[in-house]
């Protein structure tokens, strides 16, 4: 112990280095290795074989080599006995300066050193000997193999030993390995590094090659966008603009207005005053004078943008007329060859935000032209009064009685129609879309059409508010109906009146009403009127038979008919339908309105036979369907704009209707009630007046309970079968259901069967007997 502290003591008294100094020694010393490496290069880039050497004595000449005959003796030694693995010796001493300079404050251990030198000394004797392998130098100004004398030992045992594959892979992996230990380096963690720097050039290669790209579209659309515009402006040099049809202010009056005008007493048609006097025309508002849609200069930027829209997506059109109406503007365009009427309605939406409108309807046929309409709505949109179609020459100079006014059509003509070439109508669309205002506007053009002579009106209100203002005047056949029962009554009276009806016809050998009334007037003239064919005394009575006299028309009008299908059943429908189908020739005529358009009550027997009809705003294109059996009703901009489909063709058309104020019927009924009283008939809302009238169809529903001939029958196969379901009843009488069910209550109620109990009914009669 005490030799131990003497030992600490010497050392400690030994002076120690300053760490200055050693960092200032290291620094020295890697300076001169570079230098060292620099002139050890340079000598040997510059070997001549004319120097004197280790090899050779020269030619006497000047030396050549730049490190002097020092450097040409160090190269020719080197060359001849390394070959080009010379090279590595100023590689090593820039390694180990390099070395030096990264470890300045921690020494390496000896045997780190040693592994160090061994991995130098493989590293050069595999090099010479792949050298002389596959880099042979005989012909060049060494003067031996590319390996030296080294590599012609190493490479040449190798090679005599393992052959050239066996030695020069003997070679590589000692090359590898002498390297890895010279440098203390690992193979693998080179080869991360490799993939993590190729992976970075990769990223950053990418980058690159989308922003060129982002740079070549962005010129590729300026370039578009310039070739565009200038294309456009071409246009606009050289195309001719579209031809602006010129706006119908108001339509051609006619003799009535222009002589109500004068004077200020109602006038009538033909300057004749039949019974019941028509209302006067100065009832209803009067036109105002209106501002609305485009300016020319604007529907031609628009009919621009119309195309160059299409052409976004596409679609080669020109536009070539433009007609201007009161609610909406019609864009006729040709489209390109090739371009379908589907990829221009598939883009309506598209249309209808690029041009800023609520909607774009595509009219894909026009009747009498080849182009395609598009159909865009005004800025301001026109009120169409009621009194520029009643005024309007085309509704005075019609002769028929049914003569209704609908609105105008997009050029602003006034839509005037027959209901007797209809003969029925059906009106449909949204709640608040118009249908109640067209109604009126229907029964307001009767009315000033038409004498209670020449047409007597039904009408069925359920909602008790739209139709109760017509209460009380001389054209109603009963008041109002507001009970769906008496309504269904009121159907079956059209049907017995139109049997009778077709019954005096038949007598008189005409074929329709307008027959009918000519053939009974010219009798009533010549004085010689007609007695009634139908007529049947009674026994012992010697009263002369009537004589016949004009019959009316009969308009039905039916404000919501989904109320009256749901109240008294599906009978409606069949009731409806026998009247479409054969009441036109007798004058009777429906008018039917439903907010439902559905399936379930616009039914495909309804519209078999009421072809004409009137489809104002939908919330669905299967709504649409319904009504019109094609799509674009869903695109119309309500309050009164509607699809219009006339009798006969396929093709609806767009109309404004007309607008018709509560102020105005006011006026217009309490004018009518003043004239004279209603003449009702009792027997139109009264089951019990029809009796036996009511027609052979509904005898399958007639009579109820025991009361039905085919009771017994029906209660001895109950009794019979134990069986007592409505579907067996039917399918063994062959009777429909209600009568079937009708008789199984009327069982019931006689107690021959129990009440419905999980589906079934117990027997209570007994079996009968033999």
């Amino acid at each position: 112990m005490a030799q131990a502290k003497t030992k600490n003591t010497r050392n400690s008294s030994e002076p120690a280095i300053p760490p200055r100094l050693i960092r200032l020694g290291r620094e020295v010393l890697v300076i001169a290795l570079a230098a060292l490496t620099g002139y050890l290069l340079i000598c040997l880039v510059s070997y001549s074989s004319t120097d004197p050497g280790w090899t050779s004595t020269g030619d006497g000449g000047p030396i050549r080599n730049l490190g002097g005959r020092f450097g040409a003796w160090f190269a020719d030694l080197f060359l001849h006995a390394f070959g080009y693995s010379a090279y590595l010796f100023p590689l090593i001493f820039g390694l180990l300066s390099s070395r030096i300079l990264k470890n300045r404050s921690a020494p390496l251990s000896p045997q780190v050193r040693a592994v160090h030198g061994l991995g130098l000394v493989l590293t050069v004797f595999s090099a010479c000997g792949i050298g002389f392998l596959h880099f042979n130098a005989s012909g060049s100004t060494l003067g031996f193999s590319g390996g030296g004398w080294l590599g012609l030992v190493t490479g040449g045992w190798l090679l005599d030993t393992f052959g050239s594959v066996g030695a020069t892979v003997m070679l590589l992996v000692a090359l590898v390995a002498g390297i890895s230990w010279a440098l203390d380096i690992s193979w693998f963690t080179v080869m991360d590094r490799l993939g993590e720097e190729a992976w970075k050039w990769s990223e950053r290669a990418k980058v690159w090659l989308a922003e060129m790209s982002d740079k070549t579209r962005g010129a590729r659309s300026r370039r578009q966008r310039q070739e565009s515009v200038a294309e456009i402006r071409r246009e606009r040099e050289h195309k001719e603009p579209p031809r602006i049809e010129p706006k119908i202010k108001t339509a051609k009056e006619g003799v009535r207005i222009q002589q109500e005008k004068q004077a200020s007493i109602p006038l009538f048609i033909d300057g004749k005053a039949p019974q019941g006097d028509l209302p006067a025309l100065k009832l209803l508002d009067q036109p105002e004078q209106q501002g609305g849609g485009f300016s020319k200069e604007t529907l031609e930027m628009m009919s621009r943008l119309v195309e160059k829209k299409l052409r976004d997506f596409n679609v080669d059109v020109t536009v070539v007329s433009v007609q201007p109406g009161p609610v909406i503007t019609r864009f006729e365009i040709d489209p390109a060859a090739g371009v379908k009427a589907s990829q221009i309605v598939g883009l309506s939406r598209d249309l209808a935000r690029a041009l800023s409108v609520v909607s774009v309807r595509v009219v894909e046929n026009i009747p009498g032209k080849t182009y395609i309409g598009l159909e865009i709505p005004n800025e301001s949109r026109e009120t169409v009064f009621l009194l520029e179609g009643l005024a309007s020459e085309v509704y005075e100079s019609s002769k028929s009685p049914l003569t209704v006014i609908l609105g105008k059509d997009i050029a602003g003509e006034a839509i005037v129609s027959d209901l007797c070439k209809m003969p029925h109508l059906l009106i449909a669309g949204t709640t608040g879309a118009g249908k109640s205002v067209c109604v009126n506007a229907i029964v307001l053009s009767i009315l000033y059409k038409a004498t209670p002579e020449d047409v007597r009106m039904i009408m069925v209100d359920p909602k008790m508010l739209e139709l109760s203002s017509y209460d009380g005047i001389p054209h109603l056949l009963t008041p109002v109906v507001t009970d769906m029962q008496k309504a269904a009554n009121a159907l079956r009276w059209c049907i017995v009146e139109m049997d009778r009806r077709f019954r005096l016809m038949a007598s008189l050998g005409v074929r329709n009403i307008v027959g009918y009334n000519r053939k009974v007037e010219a009798a009533i003239s010549s004085g010689k009127p007609l007695d009634d064919p139908l007529y049947e005394p009674i026994p012992g009575d010697e009263t002369p038979a009537p004589k016949l006299g004009k019959i009316p028309y009969v308009v039905v009008i039916v404000d919501e008919f989904a109320d009256l299908i749901m109240v008294v059943g599906k009978k409606i429908e069949e009731l409806i339908t026998r009247i479409a189908q054969r009441a036109r020739a007798a004058g009777i005529h429906l008018v039917l309105a439903t907010q439902r358009p559905s399936v379930d009550v616009v039914t495909g027997l309804i519209k078999a036979n009421i072809p004409t009809r009137i489809a104002f705003q939908v919330s669905s294109r299967a709504d649409s369907r319904t009504v019109l059996d094609q799509m674009g009703a869903e695109q119309l901009l309500g309050h009164g704009d509607m699809l219009f489909l006339p009798p006969g063709t396929g093709f609806p058309i767009r109309v404004h209707g007309a607008f018709v104020s509560d102020q105005e019927v006011h006026r217009v009924t309490e004018e009518l009630k003043k004239s004279g009283a209603p003449e009702y008939l009792e027997a139109v809302i009264d089951s019990s007046a029809l009796g036996a009238a009511v027609s052979s169809s509904e005898s399958d529903e007639a009579g109820s309970g025991e009361d039905d001939p085919l009771y017994d029958k029906a209660l001895a196969f109950v009794t019979e079968t134990r069986r007592a379901s409505i579907s067996s009843v039917q399918r063994h009488l062959r009777v429909g259901y209600n009568r079937a069910a009708r008789m199984i209550e009327s069982m019931e109620a006689a107690g021959a069967v129990g009440p419905l109990e999980n589906g079934k009914r117990e027997v209570l009669a007994p079996e009968p007997t033999e």
